[in-house]
This record gives C-alpha cells, sequence and structure tokens, in this order.
C-alpha cells in the first residue's frame, strides 16, 4: 500500500534539571518580554542564598511589572520582605518585588508589562531599594540572564 507513514510523536524537549542548569533560563523564560521593574543600580542581593538583586534607588519611585501576569500575593505578611508583590507570568514562572514603600495592586488583578504595582521603599530593610527576583518552578532564577543589558 503507499499510505504516508506516519512519523512518531515528536517528544518534548525537556531534559532532566541538573545542578549545573539551574541557573540557566530556560527558552520559556527568555519568550517572556522581561523589563527592569525599576530604575536605579543593581547589585546581587546581600544574602547569597537569595538569586534576585537590588536595586537601589529613591523613597516612592515607581515600581513596574518586569512582564505582564497576574498578581497572585500583595501584602506584607513574610517576615524580611516587607511590603511585597508576587507576579506570577506562566504555571512555572513569577517574579517577586519586595521592601516597597506602598502597594498599588491587589491579588488577583492582570497587569501589564511596565505597569506600576508599587512604589519603593524600606520596608523590612536598611535602606532604600527594590529586591527583585524570577522564580521557576519556586526556584530563584538568574535574573540577570533574562533582563535586558542596560
Amino acid at each position: 500500500s503507499s499510505s504516508p507513514t506516519r512519523k512518531p510523536a515528536a517528544r518534548p524537549a525537556t531534559k532532566p534539571a541538573t545542578k549545573d542548569d539551574d541557573d540557566a533560563p530556560a527558552p520559556a523564560d527568555a519568550k517572556l518580554d522581561w523589563m527592569w521593574p525599576t530604575q536605579g543600580k543593581s547589585a546581587p542581593s546581600a544574602d547569597s542564598y537569595k538569586k534576585g538583586i537590588d536595586i537601589a534607588g529613591s523613597d516612592g519611585q515607581s515600581v513596574v511589572a518586569a512582564a505582564a501576569g497576574k498578581v497572585t500575593y500583595a501584602g506584607h505578611g513574610i517576615r524580611g520582605y516587607g511590603n511585597m508583590v508576587i507576579i506570577k507570568h506562566t504555571p512555572q514562572l513569577l517574579s517577586v518585588y519586595a521592601h516597597n514603600k506602598s502597594i498599588t495592586v491587589k491579588e488577583g488583578q492582570m497587569v501589564t508589562r511596565g505597569q506600576q504595582i508599587a512604589t519603593m521603599g524600606n520596608s523590612d530593610t536598611n535602606k532604600v531599594k527594590l529586591y527583585f527576583e524570577i522564580r521557576r518552578n519556586g526556584k530563584p532564577v538568574n535574573v540577570m540572564a533574562l533582563l535586558p543589558a542596560r
């Protein structure tokens, strides 16, 4: 018979995570159009066990969503983070914005990339800064690999 042969179903291109590629952004992470959440000088967070960055700035300056998503947390119930916003971007990816002076979004709200979500402050820390983190499946990833160079 001359019926076309069926191709076997393509296998997903995911491989088991190893210690080495934990920091590397997954292809899906890079597909999101990430932007800097605020202006200011960035430095690795002082707490080495955290993978986020601290962005220094001035009291009250705007903090924006680094990518579009849904606000899953907006409050100050987690000690050490002050007024914090968490935005879920995909089932695997979320971003964290901590130490804000005020929060301008509510839980459950959809936000667009660049939309203001908070104002910078020093809640639960000793200087005015934004602590910013991107997590994939609950684990922090290297945000510098995802944010555009500036």
